[in-house]
């Protein structure tokens, strides 16, 4: 049953005028979820009746789910009840014409685990998807490929021609991250996907503009900003990395053939006017000395104390004389303690000029060239300028030399261009007030940043706020709505054009060339996705959102700003809590980075690849040739023979097991590998539980003991309980790694290794009513963790939900409706229980000890627990399946220290009240070799500690206190003594069998 052409023509009007998110629309995706259950079309879900296969993969597993889940509009919520709680939560729109990263993974894997959590919890959520237009780096990258493919330049193209390359460039790969996205199994509600300039974003960015201009708060001036010649427009400052260079480095620029030379300091002198003297400076920008107005010296230091006040002759303007000034500013030790002064091209430089009133001078054009007005330098790139000033000071005698110098330089992220400090009018945001309210909402509580430490990076971030450089001078973006009568020349803000000609009163107007920073149209996201400034039913119901999850590096430059101003303009703030995560890094603890061969794509770990493919990529990519040599050396090293195929599943489940609340997240790709083996490890004991149910088998609703269930059964039992309070505590408190923690220690320590170990031979056994009381146990430990895994591992969860059998009550359509499993239902938690059993696995660790020492670990001898204490009979009453199970013994027996065990034997200590002993009859032991392997390993074992001792005592002889080195060496001789007093029991044991 499809919608009816009328309704579908109506609603394509309603989006338009209105956006995807108004009433009409939201009610339309309703009738259209019900409508889709009955159509024709719909997919069906993935066949799961045929046999498991032998052993996980997870390219077969992977499969088909996700399309049925968006099928069946699981992602897509209906209008909520008034009782039902809602969780609403934005995606970090990652740049459109990008690919999958380890970061937008990490971001998605944790997002995704927290929607799903609170969809099984009965909220109803929304998870809204979307991409960014991400003005600079979209811009850059077809302003490159347009330049490889044409050898044309934008302003060749003009700008509506080129926006037009860059949609087209959009529309061939904007959907590639949405797909990978898919293919990561990340449930997100596609039916409200946006992209930053969509008409109906577009105009909420607009009337966020408008209302901040008419408030006042935007306005026009010319500071200090960071200036990219490469792109020629200005950039923000996280779009600016701050690299260290230690020694001299040529340096690739753009527009530099032969580079650049970094970590130099250049040294010259200014003439002294009528004077023989000569005053050297020190600088790494020889350009600027151009543009200089003054040379500042420290007033305390005395060797420049009598040339202040004095001035100085620059060297190509006789007329230009530069005062000498004294500033404490100075550090007299660095360079020549004489600084030059250029109030025009240094941020620092310029405050020095505000307080001395000094001229400022400014030298550089848009593209780095230098004005055409200046003498023998106009017109000149800017490094060309540096060099040619060398040889023309050299021939004035006034060049001084170069030093190497370590130097930080503020470096384009998206263009490698140095970036030029340049005074340029551009259009400003005054953040003062809303900083203060953005502030006062941490101090209340009433926004919480986890972790908690983030508060002193916002206090300070926010107190020394600066009013923020709206504009960028390219061409794709969103417009600033600011037009200008071509008559008057007045100027307006207005939502459009001809909006615009009303309130000029003019029918020729133009609009403003720049564009709008991209950080200020995702700041909005939190309300305009939902329809703002719209009333719209989104709006109301999912505004403000419950959670921002971002990464740390942009707490500043994005929540802050969507914090301010979503109070400026709603007047409540975004979101009550912001999740931070840190900057994921390689297995190293190194920053990702394609020259090192260290970057790890996703897609490569969930398919799997080659080490040729990664070097054929690193061959492709725009790296130069020694860059290449460096990275292919990387990928030797940490991917020799390739990146296996893991699967979506051990790649989520790896992330969220790393503490996403560190500073640094160190990723390592064996960790994922280690996660598929987990992945095996539930597929290979859910068909081993599969096999033990009897295909009429029917779970009890609500499980009720038999009463034939012995103390291993009631532990499993306990240990699963704890599981569902782990997880139900450590999810609420974002601790995801300890939620995967507590999955990972039931399922693989406690389920698989003893619990499926120990219930074995009852099946093999005639106790017809303990089986079904164990497949009852099993169903259930089986099922519940499915659920509780199924934020983590979408995947496998459904593959295996969908194989268990059914209640009475019938199940969930999904695992992704289920519901999670909640503590109160979960009542089985016994302390005694736990200790009994970690008794019962302390003396079976010891008698597997005695067998692996002795090598019987292929026969089935019996052993004995030798003790006074009867707790040790009623141990062996609870848990003696297990005990034998996991021992691997042929009988086990409670003795008292007097009895005599007439067979020979091995014995040890378990604790001072409880001796292990274990038969030797029926063995292949030769007592004579064992004793003589004993004794010469115990003389080895005396041998190491007399020399450890030896070593500590002389060690402490030249130094005082316990060190660490110190402790060291004590902790290895109290090892070695435990040792030795082992094997003197098990010498002793067998010379007493000698005896008998």
């Amino acid at each position: 049953m499809a919608a009816p052409l009328a309704i579908v023509r109506y609603v394509a009007v309603q989006r338009v005028i209105f956006g995807p998110h108004s009433k009409y629309v939201c009610v339309f995706y309703h009738f259209q979820n019900v409508t889709n259950k009955f159509s024709s079309a719909a997919i069906a879900k993935k066949d799961v009746s045929t046999p498991m296969s032998k052993t996980y993969h997870s390219s077969e597993v992977e499969t088909e789910w996700y399309d049925w889940w968006i099928d069946k509009g699981f992602f897509t919520p209906h209008k909520p009840s008034d009782d039902q709680k809602v969780f609403s939560l934005l995606l970090p729109p990652p740049n459109v014409t990008g690919s999958l990263h380890l970061g937008h993974a990490l971001t998605g894997s944790v997002q995704d685990a927290v929607v799903r959590w609170h969809r099984m919890k009965g909220y109803t959520t929304v998870w809204i998807p979307g991409t960014d237009h991400a003005g600079i780096a979209t811009h850059a990258v077809v302003e490159r490929k347009l330049m490889k493919e044409t050898g044309r330049t934008r302003h060749d193209l003009g700008r509506e021609a080129f926006v037009q390359q860059i949609w087209k460039w959009k529309e061939e790969h904007g959907s590639t991250i949405s797909n990978q996205m898919k293919l990561l199994g990340l449930s997100l509600d596609w039916s409200r996907e946006y992209f930053t300039l969509d008409k109906r974003l577009n105009e909420a960015v607009n009337k966020a503009f408008c209302e901040l201009y008419l408030r006042g708060l935007i306005y026009r001036d010319k500071r200090m900003i960071n200036w990219s010649c490469a792109l020629q427009s200005s950039v923000s400052d996280i779009e600016v990395d701050k690299k260290s260079f230690e020694v001299p480095t040529l340096l690739q620029v753009p527009g530099s053939e032969n580079g650049v030379q970094v970590g130099i300091l250049s040294r010259f002198a200014y003439q002294i006017k009528d004077s023989d003297e000569k005053l050297v400076v020190a600088t790494t920008r020889l350009e600027t000395m151009l543009a200089d107005t003054a040379v500042a010296v420290n007033p305390q230091d005395i060797r420049y104390s009598h040339l202040v006040g004095k001035q100085l002759v620059h060297p190509f303007d006789k007329s230009r004389l530069i005062p000498i000034i004294a500033d404490s500013f100075v550090d007299m030790e660095f360079g020549t303690g004489a600084v030059k002064i250029t109030p025009g091209h240094d941020p620092v430089d310029y405050e020095v000029g505000r307080r001395h009133g000094l001229p400022i001078i400014e030298i550089l054009n848009d593209d780095g060239t230098l004005h055409k007005d200046i003498p023998d330098f106009g017109g000149l790139g800017r490094f060309q300028v540096r060099r040619k000033l060398k040889d023309t000071l050299s021939n004035l005698g006034l060049y001084c030399g170069d030093t190497g110098q370590s130097t930080v330089l503020p470096i384009c992220s998206r263009s490698g261009d140095i970036i030029e400090p340049r005074l340029k009018e551009q259009w400003f945001l005054d953040c003062q007030n809303m900083a203060q309210l953005a502030m006062q909402a941490v101090e209340s509580g009433q926004l919480n940043l986890v972790p908690k430490n983030n508060e002193i990076i916002w206090w300070e971030w926010l107190t020394k706020s600066q009013d923020w450089c709206l504009s960028r001078q390219l061409w794709w973006g969103h417009r600033i709505p600011v037009y200008t009568c071509n008559k008057s020349k007045e100027t307006t803000c207005a939502m459009n054009e001809e909006e615009a000609k009303v309130k000029l009163k003019s029918a020729s107007v133009y609009q403003d060339d720049d564009v709008l920073d991209t950080w200020f149209s995702s700041s909005l996201l939190p309300f305009s996705v939902l329809g703002w400034p719209q009333k719209t039913l989104d709006l109301e119901q999912y505004f403000p959102q419950q959670l921002m999850e971002t990464g740390q590096d942009i707490l500043f430059f994005w929540v802050s700003r969507m914090v301010m101003l979503s109070l400026e303009l709603t007047g409540r703030l975004p979101f009550h809590k912001v999740l931070l995560h840190g900057m994921v890094r390689d297995a190293h603890g190194r920053k990702m980075s394609k020259s090192l061969g260290n970057v790890i794509d996703p897609l490569d770990v969930i398919k799997g690849t080659t080490l040729q493919n990664l070097e054929k990529r690193l061959e492709e990519g725009n790296l130069n040739p020694k860059e290449i040599d460096t990275a292919r050396l990387g990928l030797h090293q940490d991917f020799p023979n390739g990146i296996a195929q893991c699967g979506a599943d051990a790649l989520r489940f790896t992330l969220c097991s790393l503490n996403a609340k560190n500073v640094d997240i160190n990723f390592d790709v064996t960790n994922v590998e280690s996660k598929l083996r987990f992945c095996n490890k539930i597929w290979q004991s859910f068909k081993f539980i599969f096999s033990k149910l009897p295909s009429d088998f029917k779970p009890l609703n609500t499980l009720e003991l038999y009463g034939k269930e012995d103390g291993t059964d009631l532990w499993i039992l306990s240990k699963l309980s704890i599981m569902v309070q782990l997880c139900e505590t450590h999810f609420a408190t974002h601790n995801f790694h300890l939620v995967t923690a507590a999955l990972q220690q039931f399922w693989y320590q406690e389920l698989c290794d003893v619990y499926l170990e120990s219930v074995k031979p009852v099946f093999q056994s005639d106790d017809v009513q303990w089986q079904e009381a164990i497949q009852q146990i099993l169903f259930l430990c089986a099922e519940t963790f499915v659920l509780a895994a199924a934020p983590f591992m979408p995947f496998l969860c459904e593959e295996l939900y969908q194989r268990l059998p059914s209640r009475d009550v019938g199940k969930a359509e999904s695992v992704c409706i289920a519901e999670y499993p909640k503590p109160d239902k979960f009542h089985w938690s016994n302390d005694s229980v736990h200790t009994s059993m970690e008794q019962c696995l302390e003396i079976i660790h010891y008698i597997q000890k005695l067998r692996k020492d002795f090598n019987i670990m292929g026969t089935k001898s019996k052993a004995y627990l030798q003790t006074d204490n009867s707790v040790y009979n009623e141990l062996l009453t609870l848990h003696k399946p297990c005990l034998l199970s996991l021992s691997k013994s042929g009988d086990i027996r409670v003795i008292k220290p007097s009895d005599q065990v007439t067979e020979m034997c091995t014995e040890v200590y378990v604790n001072p009240e409880l001796k292990v002993k274990v038969e030797l009859k029926g063995t292949s032991v030769d007592l004579t070799q064992e004793l003589d392997r004993l004794q010469k390993k115990k003389e080895n074992q005396e041998q190491d500690k007399k020399e450890l001792n030896e070593k500590l005592d002389k060690f402490l002889r030249k130094n005082k206190g316990d060190s660490q080195k110190a402790i060291h060496l004590k902790n290895k001789i109290a090892a070695l003594d435990k040792d030795v007093y082992k094997l003197d029991q098990m010498i002793q044991a067998l010379q007493g069998n000698y005896q008998r």
